[in-house]
């Protein structure tokens, strides 16, 4: 981790080298482009007082320490052919399960006594309605609505 002492001069020279920038965004492109720019120069020397600095810098190490041994180190990728091989065996289980249960259901519906009903109870004569219903199509169904809305308008 870098001294406290070399953060300071960065952060500061950062926020003046954008104070700068701004005071020129100001004078070439208004008021609204000069206060942006300002705002962003003003951010390293926040991150230095509130202590984020070293927080990035610690955070920034870290994942450059976790994938630099990621990539090195035969250990990691051998962890990661495994993982490969077990989401493959995952997948041919589930395959294969599919499979059998499908299977299973198949047999048991074919398999599947006939239900007689009792001599003593009678047997119930399915409901016929006494008007079949006409049959229409969805499609013929919803042109209906749309040609009685013309009509109604005097269209057609």
């Amino acid at each position: 981790m870098l001294n406290p002492t070399v953060w300071l001069p960065l952060c500061a020279g950062l926020t003046l080298l954008g104070l700068v920038l701004s005071f020129l965004a100001f004078r070439r492109r208004g008021a609204a482009s000069g206060i942006r720019v300002a705002a962003w120069a003003l951010l390293p020397a926040a991150a230095y007082l509130t202590g984020a600095l070293q927080m990035l810098w610690t955070v920034g190490t870290t994942i450059v320490g976790f994938v630099t041994g990621l990539v090195f180190n035969p250990f990691v990728w051998a962890g990661v052919a495994v993982a490969g091989l077990s989401v493959v065996l995952f997948v041919a289980s589930g395959v294969m399960r599919g499979r059998k249960l499908a299977s299973f259901r198949k047999k048991t519906s074919e398999e599947a006594p006939e239900v007689k009903p009792s001599a003593n109870k009678a047997v119930p004569k399915p409901q016929q309605p006494a008007v079949a219903p006409k049959q229409t199509s969805k499609a013929e169904d919803d042109f209906s609505d749309i040609e009685a809305l013309l009509k109604k308008r005097g269209i057609g």
